[in-house]
């Protein structure tokens, strides 16, 4: 019998462009001005067409590595056996529960499982105005939060981009805490002075006629530059929605699972715990799987006389997949790798800012690392150019990263958390080579 994973006819890159342009979503854009046609994944490895590899520094969504055994064969083998939805009763759908929230401080105890990140946003916003019985919701600039109509309606990234309709009445927007090149620059008390402009966006609400009921905030920015948040901003922020009635927010569809090395989720950094934590992206080291754990005081709101139903949501497939992940992290010592490997990219990388002024700032927190180009030092001019040529060619050297920022010229360094020393001086040494060859504008 023929192998249907090998019984599709390969076609050439120029072919495959041809018919996504056809018969694809046309809006789908492909990474690269040459762009690779990927074939095979292994650890912190892409492999094209040809069999040559790619060290990937961007994909924090196969978080234990691209094709890790562990994973695969846990979702094989519960897929041979049984898949179905949560109406029965199934060990994986609560073991993994159990072992989630095992991880979490006490109140974050109760689960909804989604199918992505989009899915756990949207389902928390529903869950955020069933508990306040409020409709407005405070965003940082520039973030990012789903594909949804209600996530695009809170994510600055979208609706004030290219075909965005805008910010929409129920939606207040505050700055980004960046103590770089933000509106608070270079001051130790950035993050409460950050987090006091909350009260400004709560009186916008306010006079729109709107209360807060949320107010959304990545851990760490990822679509805004990799921005660490300065300490005491979330603290500070939190006061001020409770305060208003509003619940607290923490998307760590990014940055969750141990990705910042010297904590699980990032929002522990700030000494907070948030009301809704929504998850995705590592969740399933790839398999599509999402999550909002809250508390049971809003849980308990959300019990109204409709049910929530998510087809595949909390699938034993998923749950297996999502209980190797764990598993995985726990047993590869990988949170402690990020903040291993995290420490030495962050030195090697300053390293090598000290010899190319054109890199204005690094920053980062475990294996969730930016470094800002700019055309001037002094002034922090922004330079996209650069960056994206630096890109261009660390995809010459067989090294995958990408841009983010609002003027995208932040480099992003994300890769799978089992990144290595060796892998880390094999990007570093790649990286030096290349700036060497791209002058400054």
């Amino acid at each position: 019998m023929t192998d249907p994973a090998i019984a599709v006819a390969p076609r050439s890159a120029d072919e495959l462009l041809r018919l996504r342009r056809a018969h694809l979503n046309p809006t789908l854009s492909v990474a690269y001005r040459e762009p690779l046609k990927i074939v095979r994944g292994e650890g912190v490895w892409l492999y094209d067409e040809n069999g040559q590899g790619y060290l990937d520094l961007v994909n924090n969504v196969c978080h234990v590595g691209h094709c890790h055994p562990r994973v695969v064969r846990a979702g094989a083998e519960q897929m041979a056996r049984l898949n179905t939805n949560t109406r029965y009763l199934h060990d994986n759908l609560v073991e993994y529960a159990l072992r989630l929230t095992a991880t979490l401080p006490a109140p974050l105890s109760v689960v909804f499982l989604t199918n992505s990140g989009t899915e756990a946003n949207d389902l928390a916003l529903r869950l955020a105005r069933a508990h306040t019985r409020a409709r407005g919701v405070i965003v940082v600039d520039h973030a990012y939060h789903g594909h949804s109509p209600s996530m695009v309606e809170l994510s600055p990234y979208k609706f004030n981009g290219c075909g965005g309709e805008g910010q929409a009445d129920h939606v207040a927007v505050v700055p980004m805490p960046d103590a770089w090149r933000g509106e608070i620059r270079d001051a130790a008390d950035a993050g409460p002075r950050y987090g006091a402009m909350l009260e400004s966006a709560i009186g916008e609400l306010h006079a729109r006629g709107h209360r807060p009921a949320a107010f959304y905030c990545e851990s760490l920015l990822g679509c805004g530059g990799q921005i660490i948040l300065p300490d005491g901003y979330l603290r500070e922020a939190y006061a001020r929605v409770r305060a208003a009635g509003g619940l607290c927010l923490a998307d760590e569809v990014q940055v969750g699972f141990g990705r910042v090395g010297d904590a699980l989720w990032a929002f522990e950094r700030q000494g907070v715990v948030p009301d809704l934590l929504t998850l995705g992206k590592p969740i399933g080291n790839g398999h599509p799987l999402g999550a909002v754990v809250t508390t049971p005081e809003v849980a308990a709101s959300f019990v109204t006389g409709m049910e929530y139903f998510n087809t595949f949501g909390g699938n034993p497939v998923s749950c297996a997949i999502g209980l190797a992940v764990l598993e995985v992290i726990r047993d590869e010592g990988l949170q402690d790798n990020a903040a291993r490997v995290g420490a030495f990219l962050l030195d090697g990388l300053r390293e090598i800012q000290s010899r190319h002024p054109g890199i204005g700032q690094v920053r980062g927190r475990g294996l969730f690392i930016g470094a800002e180009f700019v055309t001037d030092p002094e002034t922090r001019a922004p330079d996209s150019a650069r960056v994206r040529a630096v890109v261009e060619a660390m995809k010459a050297r067989h090294v995958l990263l990408s841009t983010d920022g609002p003027d995208d010229n932040v480099l992003k360094i994300k890769p799978p958390v089992v990144f290595s020393r060796a892998n880390a001086q094999e990007f570093l040494e790649k990286l030096d080579a290349a700036l060497g060859e791209i002058p400054l504008a």
